[in-house]
């Protein structure tokens, strides 16, 4: 099983976390965040990721999902992506959280093209005229 690293501005991945918990019924085991503040120093978060990350790799590699893509949590989850096992995705919303969290036994690949299938596929007009 491969785990989960939310990279995000403040307490967004925290929220995201919660959402999952409130579908699912739990906080899965696999997923952790690392939350960015505005103040925080960017290397000491990178030290901080790169410990969830040894946390988190119990053999199937870790997915990081950080919300936007250029931002402070994207560029140090980049960084992350350095290691070994390692594979991002950036613009995280909750259907691609849920979509990847539904399929715990994918390869760490799949999880990142389910990760974009997953946030892609669920952006459409609510409105049934559009």
């Amino acid at each position: 099983m491969a785990g989960i690293l939310l990279v995000t501005h403040n307490g967004l991945g925290d929220s995201f976390a919660d959402c999952a918990k409130h579908v699912l019924g739990e906080v899965p085991p696999n997923l952790k965040v690392l939350s960015v503040l505005a103040g925080d120093d960017p290397q000491q978060k990178l030290v901080e990721g790169q410990a969830l990350i040894k946390q988190l790799d119990t053999g199937g590699g870790v997915l990081i999902l950080a919300d936007v893509y250029g931002a402070t949590p994207s560029n140090i989850g980049r960084q992350l992506c350095h290691a070994e096992r390692v594979m991002g995705v950036a613009g995280l919303n909750l259907p691609m959280l849920l979509r990847v969290l539904c399929y715990p036994d994918s390869t760490l690949p799949e999880l990142a093209k389910a990760a974009v299938a997953g946030g892609r596929g669920c952006i459409t007009y609510i409105n049934p005229d559009k």
